[in-house]
């Protein structure tokens, strides 16, 4: 298969030619052969790349979740890095009239959930360059856990943050392209941007990131693997929790855990025998964030069946079992479990001792009107 920057280089950059360009990106925008686009765009007389702007975690993807690197130098190209993180409407409008742009092309690898921050830079990118009268490209990757449906709970826009602007579902099933699409039709309708898509060719809908032969690059410093991807859009869920959701450990997202927490959890998870997955009980020491340095007992899921493999169902069936099992149970106190759902509802219903299809069906009407729309801007 072949990224929307294979098949741009391919037709000999022309959507770019005659433009100034900045790129939006991270370590994640590679070529087929593992080159950095930057390094290869910079060396093409073809295009006019004049500035390179980073999202969280950064340019080069140093840093941790809630930080990003800051402004700075490509000591590779010598060419300026803008940092886009914390940066929104006018204030990111005027960081492209600054740097001297007339486009601004977006290329980074998503991971399918609501909560990942980098379709929200695409966004607030989007927002702002119809604001400073720039236009944008975005060039296609693909979606690593798959896109044939979307799931989980769709954002209530009172609980809209960096983790979600606008009411889409909690996985997505949509590219970066695609979303731009939505975007652009649904929620940037009083000033849309001038938008370029470029599409993948070989793409399917229903293929995980391995099917694809792409080079994985770790999108952040915790999503190391695509099977961290792949239990992310639920397992995240525990960042709204007391509980440790693995930062710190060598597989984070997919282990889970606190002190004093033993194998009842992973009894009563596996006792809901949800599909694709199992659950083992677990026992690490996360280096940093919670629980740092400390024994943590939890469960390691272990994904058996992939297309069955519901992540949401499976991250909703945690916190309702973990609540049940471990009298230690507790949100954040600053309630970021609303934000990461996209409303009150799930904490409600897990306080009330609802159970996973209870839960479910409350957001499935949501959903379904999301699927209808979400429908319109498929391009594979």
């Amino acid at each position: 298969m072949q990224t929307g920057f294979d098949r741009l280089a391919a037709a000999g950059y022309g959507v770019l030619a005659g433009q100034k360009v900045g790129v939006v990106t991270n370590p994640t925008g590679i070529t087929a052969d593992a080159r950095h686009l930057v390094d290869v765009l910079h060396a093409d007389e073809r295009v006019d790349l004049v500035a390179v702007f980073g999202p969280e975690h950064g340019f080069r993807g140093t840093a941790q979740a809630g930080d990003s690197e800051g402004p700075g130098r490509d000591p590779a190209t010598g060419l300026p890095v803008y940092d886009t993180y914390d940066k929104s409407g006018q204030r990111l409008a005027d960081l492209f009239t600054a740097a001297g742009i007339d486009t601004v092309v977006f290329d980074i690898q998503d991971v399918g959930a609501r909560f990942y921050t980098y379709i929200w830079t695409l966004y607030d990118c989007m927002r702002a360059a119809a604001l400073a009268g720039k236009a944008v490209v975005v060039l296609d990757r693909p979606n690593p856990v798959g896109g044939v449906r979307a799931a989980g709970p769709v954002l209530e826009r009172p609980y809209a943050s960096f983790v979600g602007r606008e009411p889409i579902a909690l996985a997505h099933g949509m590219t970066a392209a695609e979303l731009a699409l939505l975007f652009n039709g649904e929620f940037l309708t009083e000033n849309p941007v001038r938008l370029r898509t470029v599409r993948m060719a070989g793409w399917r809908r229903n293929s995980l990131f391995g099917a694809t032969g792409l080079p994985w690059v770790p999108p952040s410093p915790n999503m190391p693997t695509p099977d961290t991807a792949l239990a992310y859009a639920g397992t995240c869920l525990f960042e709204g929790t007391n509980l440790s959701e693995g930062r710190g450990t060598t597989t984070p997202f997919q282990v889970l855990g606190a002190e004093g927490i033993d194998r009842r959890w992973a009894e009563a998870a596996n006792a809901l025998e949800l599909p694709g997955v199992w659950f083992r009980e677990a026992y690490f020491t996360p280096a940093f964030s919670k629980h740092a340095g400390k024994v943590c007992g939890g469960v390691r899921l272990i994904v058996h069946d992939r297309e069955a493999f519901d992540p949401v169902r499976a991250g909703i069936g945690l916190l309702v079992t973990a609540r049940r099992s471990w009298s230690g149970f507790g949100w954040r106190a600053d309630h970021w479990i609303d934000r990461l759902t996209g409303s009150d509802r799930v904490r409600a219903l897990v306080d009330a001792g609802a159970g996973v299809e209870e839960i479910a069906g409350d957001w499935a009407a949501g959903l379904a009107r999301f699927g209808a729309v979400r429908k319109k801007y498929l391009l594979y």
